[in-house]
């Protein structure tokens, strides 16, 4: 009883050992019976009069049994003067074995029985006709001053007179322990925390955690601890292993029928070896409501405990609030607002749960993704991480980047109206039933990929995070921020830890997008978008991809079956699939099949590309670094032989900053060695060619590499940067900007300027992209208004100077465009 960090209550020290040669044989023993019925008090007192605990504890000393309740205990136990073994006791009962396994299924629902929980007239028929369906188990024992040294504020109150703290903190060891005992038979992935509200709620440092809030707001302490308990009580996910092998056999048919699921399990029986010793927190990409059912799924084969996922509040709707509840899904507020209590309460459930070995999981990303690569990330629940880090409330933390990708997905529709303005449906039953429609449509593979875990405690640390300062005194989450800016020190402490949580937050994203595999409709999208409405033939599209495919296989990049790309015929499968998903139309009354993206469908094909285009954005940007350096070359030059690639190094620089709130990209350093690579690809002699020409043969090798890039990856994003920055340019610079407002006049002017032909596909204008670009510019301070004639004056001419460099970039794109071998093709044709 004695529990480690992987437990549930009590304090964490090194286990006892069971007494044993060499041991003193204890004097006493008393046993903890946890019992629900009669039948099950019998089989204890049978396995106890026939030495079974005898040979457990190793002693033959005598037995007494006290109910493993809180007011037996503080009775009977809490006050002897001798010093006896205590021994949790219980009986276990097993579901009937069905193919290999034991689970609950739907059929015991039917019988109205539970087979893990049988009641009194069903444990009698069990004792005769399947006497291996149960088991008398014992947890971990313990000396009663051990658990005295292991719990000394509540022996100390003991002393007082106020046996009832104790014995709750008994209560809660003995039940630890015979869960552990339980998880030893039944397997991990039934590891559910136990009293869990309660043993919180008798921490002594959350409870002058919480006067001390009560005397800041000058409160109630009784109505601020009620606050408490009852978020407490909204956010604990009271686990359940019945709920769970239901649901996991009520969805899993659902999903089934809709993905062939692809997992890389090779490195999972490593982190498995790592989850005994710490925490796991999974972070997966977010692109579907599907992903925590597929990611659940694999972990569970693959015998990890149940993760306890971090869900958003509006999806605690009725049937799936209670049932996610009951299979981990912990429901938090969208916005605490400046409620110190429930921040307080958030802060202590996620170091609890993380010092007790509980796994994690949450998404991010804050939502799923409307584009279909990776969002920024939200720093929020890994601030409450690196808290828990900080205060040493746990060892360290191991976070674990996931890539989930889908080949197709059912929910494009919805995703892509949001994009453009529309409202999003809120979620319920009506919702539900939609869901659970859609996924009856074979949509392909989906890949599950996990990265190489990450060290909260090493990667904080290596970022600047001061972690061992001494802490701060006054509330971590104080609302008037005076305190800080009254504290230098604290002040530069707080920003070293934003700093490092940031940084920490990017390694993840950066771990996600490096095992993210490159899918077959990714690859098809990809061809289709960059031809600019043209409709192409098998022919066509196989021979663009062909170059692509071989310079994924150069780099070695993860993929998906990219085979069936290479041989016409299980290309047109792939064209054929997009085509019933509507997103490729095909047009077959000529004489031969040709394929284009179908009207309207440009933000969903855009959805499959973009779950791919980070590992060709390098690409993208060594294309129009290498234009600039072209028409930096074309210019009057000096006498002095320049290189001009410095141009397009200057100009690939200009181009990460640009691109810096779209994609995630490496220090300077880094990125500069992450080209010059690329470079290598394109020519690998570039270094030796004569300074004069350099630009100029690299684009030779660009073009005759058979596939261009920039205009495939970037355009949108440019696109819709341009839009954002036209807007601001004809605004007053005086007047404060209203975002929403400046979004949706983006998305109408979007639309006349497609039009017009000004845009070049309809992707651009998204609310997402327009989002980050406004981000951008509230970077270089373009959305704060100017005060004054002469800063008015300056932020005009910067608003005007950001357009016109976009203008720059959209024609300069046009040129990579037409030196893509499949538009030179067509217009050859012409």
């Amino acid at each position: 009883m004695i529990e480690d960090s992987g437990s549930t209550g009590g304090a964490t020290t090194a286990p006892a050992t069971r007494p044993g040669r060499g041991a003193p044989a204890p004097v006493s023993v008393v046993a903890l019976v946890d019992s629900a019925s009669a039948v099950e008090r019998e089989l204890i007192g049978e396995w106890i009069a026939a030495g079974g605990l005898a040979a457990e504890s190793g002693s033959a000393a005598p037995v007494t049994q006290i109910d493993l309740d809180a007011g037996a205990i503080a009775t009977r136990l809490a006050g002897r003067r001798d010093d006896p073994l205590v021994v949790p006791v219980r009986v276990l009962w097993l579901p009937p074995e069905r193919d290999g396994v034991r689970r609950v299924t739907f059929t015991d629902l039917a019988l109205l029985t539970n087979p893990r929980k049988p009641n009194r007239l069903v444990q009698r028929k069990l004792l005769g006709r399947s006497p291996e369906r149960h088991r008398v188990l014992t947890g971990q024992p313990a000396y009663l001053s051990e658990l005295r040294l292991n719990n000394p504020e509540a022996a100390a109150l003991h002393r007082t007179g106020q046996a009832e703290p104790f014995a709750r903190a008994v209560v809660r060891a003995a039940v630890v322990a015979l869960e552990r005992a339980e998880r030893s038979v039944i397997g991990d992935r039934y590891k559910v925390p136990q009293l869990v509200a309660e043993e919180i709620l008798d921490s002594p440092d959350f409870l002058r955690r919480l006067e001390a809030i009560a005397d800041a707001e000058d409160a109630d302490p009784r109505e601020v601890y009620r606050r408490a308990e009852k978020g407490l009580h909204e956010l604990v996910a009271a686990q359940s292993r019945l709920v769970s092998d239901l649901f996991t056999q009520a969805m899993r048919p659902v999903h089934a029928s809709t993905w062939k699921v692809d997992s890389d399990d090779s490195g999972l029986a490593g982190l498995r070896d790592l989850n005994r010793r710490y925490p796991l927190v999974f972070l997966p990409s977010h692109r579907s409501y599907v992903d925590a059912f597929v990611l659940g799924d694999v972990l569970a084969r693959n015998d990890f405990p149940p993760n306890h996922v971090i869900g958003g509040a509006n999806l605690s709707f009725w049937p799936m609030g209670p049932i996610a509840r009951r299979t981990g899904t912990v429901f938090i507020r969208r916005s605490f607002g400046d409620d110190e209590v429930y921040k307080a309460v958030v802060e202590e459930y996620f170091a609890y749960l993380l010092s007790k070995r509980f796994n994690m999981e949450w998404y991010f990303e804050g939502g799923r993704t409307r584009t279909g690569k990776l969002r920024p990330p939200r720093y929020g629940l890994l601030n409450y991480l690196a808290a828990a880090v900080r205060a040493d409330r746990v060892e360290d933390v191991l976070l674990v980047p996931v890539s989930i990708t889908y080949e197709r997905l059912n929910e494009l529709g919805a995703i892509a109206t949001e994009q453009v303005g529309g409202k999003k449906k809120a979620e319920g039953l009506g919702w539900l039933a939609r869901y659970i429609r859609n996924q009856q449509h074979s949509a392909g593979h989906v890949y599950v990929r996990f990265g190489e875990p990450l060290s909260a405690r090493d990667r904080l640390g290596a970022h600047g995070d001061p972690l061992h300062n001494p802490p701060v005194t006054i509330p971590l989450h104080s609302t008037n921020g005076s305190a800080a800016a009254d504290d230098p020190a604290r002040a530069e402490r707080e920003e070293r830890e934003r700093r490092a949580v940031q940084r920490l937050a990017f390694e993840v994203a950066v771990g996600i997008n490096a095992v993210t595999p490159i899918t077959v409709n990714a690859l098809a999208t990809l061809a289709l978008l960059g031809v600019q409405e043209r409709a192409l033939t098998l022919g066509e599209v196989r021979a663009l991809l062909a170059p692509v495919l071989d310079y994924i296989v150069e780099r070695d990049l993860p993929r998906g079956e990219l085979g069936a790309l290479r041989e016409e015929a299980s290309l047109a499968v792939v064209l054929e699939q997009l085509s019933l998903a509507r997103v490729v139309t095909v047009f077959r009354g000529g004489l031969e099949p040709v394929y284009s993206i179908q009207s309207g469908a440009h933000l969903e094909a855009a959805f499959y590309r973009n779950s791919a285009v980070h590992w060709f954005v390098n690409r993208a940007i060594l294309e129009l670094g290498i234009l600039a350096a072209v028409t930096a070359d074309a210019d009057p030059q000096p006498a002095a032989e320049p290189d001009p690639l410095n141009a397009g190094w200057d100009e690939a620089f200009l181009l990460r900053d640009q691109l810096k709130f779209d994609f995630f990209f490496p220090e300077r350093k880094e990125f500069a060695d992450q080209l010059t690579a690329e470079m290598l690809l394109v020519d690998p002699d570039w270094r030796s060619r004569p300074r004069s020409t350099r630009g100029r043969e690299v684009l030779g090798r660009l073009t005759s590499s058979g596939f261009m890039m920039a205009h495939r990856v970037l355009r949108a994003f440019f696109d819709a940067q341009l839009v954002v920055a036209e807007r601001l340019a004809a605004r007053d610079p005086g007047v404060a900007v209203d975002r929403k407002d400046l979004v949706a006049e983006c998305v109408a002017v979007g639309r006349q300027m497609l039009l017009q032909q000004r845009l070049h596909s309809p992707e651009s204008v998204s609310t997402e992209l327009f989002g980050t670009a406004l981000k951008l510019a509230d970077n270089r301070g373009l959305l704060t208004p100017a005060d004054g004639p002469e800063a008015r004056a300056d932020l005009a001419v910067r608003r005007e100077e950001f357009a016109a460099r976009l203008r720059i970039l959209a024609a300069r794109i046009g040129q990579a465009a037409a030196l893509d071998p499949s538009n030179r093709a067509s217009l050859d044709r012409r």
